[in-house]
């Protein structure tokens, strides 16, 4: 049996950087094993696999190379800019099955898609000289005014804010220190931020996932939509506007991710994240 597959970018600017991911558009006759072999062998972060569902639009079920994930924000809009330009969907919202729940992802006339996640969750605070150690940082490289805390829109996440870009930039993480961390908080990993005052960027980011086979990647929607959560409960942004981080500079893979909370009497009640994307490449890949 052969499956197609295609390669896309997404959280692209202007056509370059941005994170690979796979997309099997036809996927209903895959068991969960067979999806797995085909995650493993395209060896992106993420495929995503659409099925039917009788729930909503759409169904996306979404593997890494060794493990199935609840949600992945690029492969999610890598996923309907391939519908839209393959013109299978119009501009439109669109109700979206996945393990973290019912979402809903819009895509404009612009060829951008957004996607909106759980509203967030805040948990505990790790103890930030054992993130240091993990990360071979100082304990004066962190910003000091911001705590390392896990959130989730979706996905739990350590959020590690850092002094600043060349800090960030320079950072030597211990991969296998960071695995063992991660399995400790029940996280997928590590997303380091510095805020970018001098910038239209609120803020540039490092993502770490050893734990489910991502060294590092170069754009994670999910890890942006809590960052933005966890930036708004400490003051450092405004709701009703749209945001966009950098992500994956240090790769030589600089992303561009957006994102916007709406806001009702100082409460969050939407997230959405989102971008664009670059179709690379169709395989065939033989089961």
């Amino acid at each position: 049996m052969n499956i197609q597959v295609h390669t896309l970018h997404a959280f692209t600017k202007n056509g370059t950087g941005g994170n690979p991911a796979g997309v099997v558009l036809e996927a209903d006759s895959l068991k969960r094993e067979e999806m797995q072999l085909v995650a493993r062998k395209i060896g992106f972060s993420e495929t995503a696999f659409f099925q039917r569902s009788t729930v909503a639009d759409f169904k996306l079920s979404y593997f890494t190379p060794n493990n199935e994930v609840p949600l992945c924000g690029h492969a999610t809009i890598a996923a309907f800019y391939l519908l839209h330009a393959e013109q299978k969907i119009h501009p439109g919202v669109y109700a979206l099955e996945t393990k973290a729940g019912i979402l809903s992802v819009r895509v404009n006339d612009t060829q951008q898609v957004f996607l909106s996640q759980a509203l967030p969750a805040f948990y505990e605070q790790p103890n930030k000289k054992e993130i240091a150690e993990s990360l071979n940082l100082p304990d004066t490289g962190f910003d000091p005014d911001l705590p390392v805390e896990i959130v989730s829109t979706g996905l739990r996440d350590i959020l590690v804010p850092i002094k600043n870009v060349s800090v960030l930039n320079h950072i030597k993480p211990d991969f296998s220190q960071i695995r063992e961390i991660s399995k400790k908080y029940h996280v997928v990993g590590y997303h380091l931020f510095t805020l970018n005052e001098s910038s239209d960027k609120v803020a540039s980011c490092r993502n770490f996932a050893p734990l489910y086979d991502i060294p590092e990647e170069s754009a994670t929607g999910t890890s942006t939509g809590a960052l933005t959560c966890y930036l708004y409960k400490y003051n450092k942004i405004q709701g009703n506007q749209q945001l966009e981080f950098e992500q994956g500079y240090s790769m030589n893979c600089t992303s561009s991710i957006l994102s916007k909370l709406t806001i009702e009497n100082g409460a969050i009640i939407r997230i959405e994240v989102g971008g664009t994307a670059a179709q690379m490449n169709e395989h065939l890949i033989s089961l």
